[in-house]
């Protein structure tokens, strides 16, 4: 399956993003990808740094927006990932919207919530697991990855791929936070024995990368962190190797 993520300055005007998304998507079909990750909050932006608060955002506009993703994604025959915000019963969820050609949109929202997260979003309580073209995918979003314990969810549910937005921004180079988000990835990805697919906004820099890393943590392909790039890679099921072997068994013995 040919999977992509576009990482690009994310912005506090809604149009612009979903603009680009738009393009970043049909670039992405003509080079013949099947899914496309875009960062969290990508079409919104990010409170406060984009936008004031959560509730600057046009949810009727948005919906719009979804429902055009949801029609670009069958069009194009494409599975579109994408970071926005959906309103809840008790106030605004920090949401990955997951468009897959002829299915009905699905929904994760961002469960680990703390500092501008907690002021500006409730978390969510939807698994972020789904199925697409024979392969099990998990969704987890951004602070999610300094946590095993939501990836261990995603080995336990036997998935083939993770895959990570990121809203993680700095206002200065930042190369400590960007080795440590890497190797935060490349953690999860030996830990479960999947591959690991990010993307994360680029302005003013980047805290974590867009890269793709196979289950042995291996970096497979990374974006440049100061320019908006489209990562497309070939990213094959293979039977695991003999460190990987031995990781799942002893994981399974410890997942009981």
């Amino acid at each position: 399956m040919i999977v992509g993520a576009h990482s690009f300055p994310v912005t506090g005007d809604g149009e612009h993003n979903f603009s680009t998304i738009c393009a970043a998507a049909e670039r992405a079909a003509e080079a013949g990808a099947e899914l496309l990750l875009f960062p969290e909050c990508a079409l919104t932006g990010y409170p406060p740094r984009d936008i004031p608060s959560s509730a600057a955002v046009d949810f009727p506009r948005l919906v719009e927006m979804h429902a055009a993703l949801h029609k670009l994604s069958d069009a194009r025959n494409l599975a579109l990932i994408v970071g926005s915000m959906v309103p809840a019963e008790n106030g605004v969820r920090n949401a990955v919207m997951i468009f897959r050609p002829g299915e009905e949109p699905l929904i994760y929202a961002k469960r680990a919530l703390w500092g501008w997260d907690r002021d500006n979003f409730v978390p969510g309580d939807a698994p972020g697991v789904f199925s697409f073209r024979g392969w099990k995918i998990g969704v987890r979003i951004c602070y999610e990855v300094r946590f095993p314990e939501y990836f261990r969810e995603l080995y336990r549910a036997r998935c083939d791929l993770a895959l990570t937005p990121f809203y993680d921004v700095t206002d200065a180079p930042s190369p400590d936070r960007y080795d440590l988000l890497r190797g935060h990835l490349r953690t999860r990805a030996v830990e479960n024995v999947f591959p690991v697919l990010s993307a994360n906004a680029i302005a003013p820099y980047p805290g974590a990368p867009t890269m793709l890393c196979d289950a042995s943590g291996r970096i497979l392909v990374e974006n440049p962190p100061d320019a908006p790039h489209l990562l497309l890679f070939d990213l094959s099921k293979h039977e695991p190797d003999f460190g990987e072997r031995g990781r799942i068994e002893l994981s399974d013995s410890l997942v009981q």
